[in-house]
Order: C-alpha cells, then structure tokens, then sequence
C-alpha cells in the first residue's frame, strides 16, 4: 500500500462491503412484490388490511431510522451495521416460516398474520439502520473528490439490490402453479434474503471504523491509521486537523447549526417518497398486470424495469461528482412529473399498452438518475460532524414515514381513482423541484468539514 498517497483499492473494498447494506435494503423492500399476491390469498385479507401487510416492514424502517443516530453515534458505525445484518437475517428466516414458535403450518389466524408481520418489522429495523448509516459510513470513509459517486454507489447497490430479488422471485414462481406459490412459493422469497444477510455480518468484521467517529470518541491514533490507508500520509494529517478541528466545536445538539438544515433535511426525505418511487416497485407485477400481462410476463417486465434501473443510476453515479447535486435532482424531478402526468392521462383515458410501460420507464429512469442516489448523497454530507448521527436518523425517519404513508395508501387511492392518484404523485415532482431550486445548497466537491463553515453563515 502506498503510504503517500493512500489506496484506491482499500477505499473500494470498504465500500464495496458496506454497499451490502444497500443491497439488502432493496432486497428486502422489494421481495414484498413477487410475493404480495400471495400473501393477500393465503392470510385471506381486505384491501385495507393487505396495504398494511405489504408496509409493515416500513414501520420497522421508521424505528430503524429513528434509532440509528442513537446507536452510531454511541456504538459507532461498524458495530450498528453488524446489528442491521442479524435483523435482516432473522426477518429472512422468520417471514419465510412465520410460525415459528408458536403456530402450526396450515393453521390461518389472525395470530399468524401478526407474527409475520412482526418479523417483517424487524426486518424494516436493519433497513431503517442501513438505509441512514451505510451512506453515512460511505461518506465519512471517502475523499471528497469522488464522496458523491461512492455514496451513489450505494444507491445502486439497492436498485442491484431490488433487480437480484426480481429474479429470485421471478424463477421460483415461473411455470408453477398458481396453488404452489400462494401456499408455499412466497415463503422462498423471503427466506432466499437470509444469504446475504449473512455473507454482509461476515465481511463487516474486516472493515474498519470511520475516521470522524474515532476522532469524536477520542480514537484518534486508529483515525489516523485508516486516514493514511485511505488517502496517504501526508493528507492524513491534513484531514485529521480538519476532523478535530469540528469535532468539539458545538455541543452537538441537533439544532446547533440552527432549524434550516434540519427542515431541508427532512425534506429531502419526504419528497423522495412522496412522487411516488415505491408504489410503482413495491406494486410493479400488479400493475402490469393491470395492463394486461399475464403472470409470469409481469414478473419479467418487472426484471426489465430493474435493469432500466440499474442503467439509470449509473447516470448518476458517473455525473454526481462533475455536474453537481442541484442540477441532476431538478432535471430528475421534471421527467418524473411527465412520466406520472402522461401515465395518470393514459388511466383517465382508459388506455393500457405499451405507451404506459414507456411512461413508467420514463419516471423510474428520472427517479433513478437523480432523487433516487443523491437524495442519499445530500443527506449523508449535508449535515456537520458533531449532529451528523442525530440528523440523519430524524431525516432517514421521516423518509420512512412518508413511505409508509405513500404505500399503505395506494390500494385504496388506485381503487378510488387511478388517474388522480398518479396526478398526486406527478404533483408532487413538480414541487420537488421548486424546493431543490429554492432551498438546497451545493454541495459538490466540499469537504464534510466545510459543511459546519456552510451552515455557519
């Protein structure tokens, strides 16, 4: 390793391992729609009741979220991502065989269905961690000259993530019968994530703490050594006088740096649920089927629709850096709000083909080349060392909220009216876009240190 001028490949190791975070984030939030058919046949559940089953692993993401400032910052970062792993492992196992401990197979109760939804909240937990600190990890291990596209890397890990699940699910369900998959099929779903749920607690025990989290818990000779792997010796140094420098220089309560960054925070978050993203991957195999596909085409457009995905994001992560946060987010926000108006027009007209798909593509690439990546990158940056933890947890709580508010509400909002329901969301995206332009600074290329010299003005 090169002691002058760090190593590339150390960097991309560590992310590469806390990127599992992400992956298992999109694994477990979208196992629910190969399976959420399913679900509804075999609990036997309303249209009311069926929202909250397929979100309630969402409420475990709003604890998840709300905690994860409390456990980075007093057990730091390495140690909760270990804690997310077992919960995304148990939740694996225990949705898989929901009976486990205290019911029999066959037996349908109301009990049954409390206790798969209790292990899909515990499943939501180790989201609602990994969703807050695996950018903060990223960001807090990368330079600042390519932090935007490490952190991005995450987001693509989660859309990699949602695309490996399309596929699990799509060649467990293919060519069997429809009885198999309603009694036993779905529960292979969600018991394939406990893989690599396990292969992330493994490969976090060979990864190091951050840097800003030894330097605030006065480690600041381990700092130092993973600074020098990282970036080389002489900036090391640099970078650690920068680190002690904010390290101790407020108190660290959330609203020291004032209400402004706390409410732009939350924002983000809210919108980036808000237009809608997770109705179209949460429901995607329902509404292709709508349009007209039959079962195992749904599920195949549905892995095409991961692979748009996944190029999109690519987008970013190779434009973050250079162009900047701003512009991509605004851009995003405008090929959302056509992509939702024309599908909502599409709907009142009453007519389903392959303009609809085209639209649907349209909004998801928006989504994936700008809110989807950067609102993640804005939010593991924006915020200064000493209420990083406890602002990113109040930002990635409120983001679950709104998510869970968007999702257990679409069964109802598409029975009542599809057009106005994809009109709100397409509403929405044109706001998003004034509240970027407005209020959200620039972040490209700063230091996160510079961050509290930012807010200080």
């Amino acid at each position: 390793m090169n002691t002058q001028s760090g190593s590339k490949l150390y960097i991309f190791g560590i992310t590469l391992v806390a990127t599992l975070g992400g992956l298992l984030f999109g694994y477990d939030t979208a196992v629910i729609s190969g399976a959420e058919k399913a679900l509804q046949s075999y609990f036997q559940t309303s249209d009311a009741m069926h929202g909250i089953t397929t979100s309630s692993a969402l409420i475990g993401c709003i604890i998840g979220g709300a905690i994860s400032g409390i456990l980075a910052s007093k057990f730091g970062r390495k140690k909760s991502l270990l804690f997310a792993a077992f919960m995304f492992f148990i939740s694996a196992l225990g949705s898989g065989y929901p009976e486990f401990p205290f019911f029999h197979k066959g037996e349908i109760s109301n009990g049954l269905l409390l206790s798969f939804n209790i292990y899909r909240i515990i499943g939501g937990v180790g989201v609602g961690l990994a969703s807050a600190i695996c950018p903060m990890y990223i960001a807090e291990i990368a330079p600042a000259e390519i932090r935007g596209k490490l952190v991005s890397w995450n987001q693509f890990a989660i859309i990699f993530g949602m695309l490996v699940v399309y596929f699990v699910n799509y060649f467990i369900a293919v060519g069997q019968p429809i009885e198999w998959i309603y009694s036993d099929g779905w529960r292979w779903m969600f018991a394939s994530e406990a893989i690599p749920a396990a292969t992330f607690g493994i490969l976090l025990f060979l990864v190091p703490e951050t840097p800003r989290y030894l330097v605030l818990t006065n480690q600041n000779d381990k700092a130092m050594s993973v600074l020098v792997k990282i970036s080389g010796t002489i900036k090391a140094n640099e970078i650690l006088e920068d680190i002690k420098g904010t390290a101790h220089e407020t108190t660290g309560k959330v609203l020291s740096y004032g209400w402004k960054i706390l409410i732009i925070g939350i924002l983000l978050s809210v919108f980036q649920q808000f237009v809608g993203i997770n109705v179209v991957l949460y429901y995607a195999p329902r509404i292709f089927e709508s349009m007209g596909a039959g079962r195992d085409a749904s599920m195949l457009q549905t892995i095409v629709m991961g692979f748009v995905n996944i190029a999109f994001t690519l987008v970013a992560i190779f434009t973050v850096d250079k162009f900047g946060r701003k512009p991509l987010l605004i851009i995003g926000s405008i090929g959302m709000a056509v992509g939702m108006f024309a599908i909502s027009g599409l709907a009142y007209a009453e007519i389903i083909g392959i303009s609809t798909l085209v639209f649907i593509i349209i909004y998801t690439a928006s989504f994936m080349m700008s809110w989807g990546p950067i609102c993640w990158v804005l939010i593991s940056e924006i915020f200064p060392n000493t209420i990083r933890g406890k602002a990113v947890a109040i930002a990635v709580a409120a983001q679950w909220i709104a998510n869970f508010l968007v999702s257990s509400t679409f069964p109802s909002l598409i029975n009542f009216s599809s057009p106005f329901t994809y009109a709100l969301y397409g509403g929405m995206s044109v706001l998003s876009a004034i509240f970027v332009w407005r209020m959200v600074p620039e972040t490209k290329g700063k230091t996160l240190e510079e961050m509290s010299k930012l807010w200080k003005k």
